[in-house]
């Protein structure tokens, strides 16, 4: 029997190069605590259009929810203005505060050694290179896994990482933050600065930056805690 109320959900969403499936590894476990799951897709447009897609999604739901965002979708979860929402979890995730763009938190510390060079095609997008998924989107992560991750890969929109973000719900609702601690995408002297200016509750792990592909069990951890925290009230 499960210890939240009727229709609880948690609500994934996906980050640039990804789509749903990077969080394969997690639904089930957190279908088998009794939530509704939703993996919401969004187009990796515009800081704006994704907003809108996740509103779209949640209106899936009826009960309360548990937002999480893993890397860019950290700015997207934090700016759904809905009741609803009880909690955010970000997953190595960014965090931009009002009139900040997610390029200048993503920027705000030197890259690691590894991080890739990314520049936008002639459309605007930006993609990722296979050696970028094997060496730094998940470097911990099976060839196997990132072979699939760089198969099923969405670009992300230039206008997505340089549009100001709105106030942050982190500034009003509880949150907790994944700290991978060996994450290569995000300098985690960023990713610690992100979570102390939110005051959010931090798990921190030696992770690489896509923790749901090679640690699932410590992802599923955070989320079931903001849950349980915050699903009740």
């Amino acid at each position: 029997m499960s210890v939240f109320p009727n229709d609880s959900a948690i609500v994934l969403v996906h980050g640039a190069w990804a789509d749903g499936s990077c969080w394969n590894n997690v639904i089930l476990p957190l279908q088998r605590h009794g939530l509704k799951v939703i993996c919401a897709p969004i187009p990796l447009t515009s800081l704006t259009d994704d907003i809108a897609a996740l509103t779209r999604a949640l209106e899936r739901t009826s009960g309360p929810v548990v937002l999480v965002g893993h890397a860019y979708s950290g700015a997207v979860i934090a700016a759904v203005r809905e009741d609803r929402v009880k909690s955010l979890v970000y997953i190595s995730a960014l965090a931009p505060d009002e009139g900040e763009t997610v390029a200048q938190v993503f920027y705000r510390n030197p890259p690691h050694p590894e991080a890739p060079k990314l520049a936008p095609d002639s459309h605007g997008f930006i993609w990722m290179s296979d050696d970028g998924f094997r060496r730094a989107v998940a470097h911990r992560a099976s060839l196997d896994q990132t072979n699939i991750a760089t198969a099923v890969q969405r670009p992300i929109a230039v206008q997505c990482i340089q549009e100001p973000a709105p106030t942050p719900t982190w500034k009003t609702k509880a949150s907790w933050f994944l700290i991978a601690e060996e994450d290569r995408m995000i300098n985690p002297k960023t990713l610690h600065f992100m979570a102390d200016r939110m005051k959010a509750k931090v798990q921190s792990h030696p992770v690489d930056h896509s923790p749901m592909y090679t640690e699932p069990n410590l992802v599923i951890d955070v989320i079931l805690d903001a849950a349980r925290e915050t699903l009740s009230r």
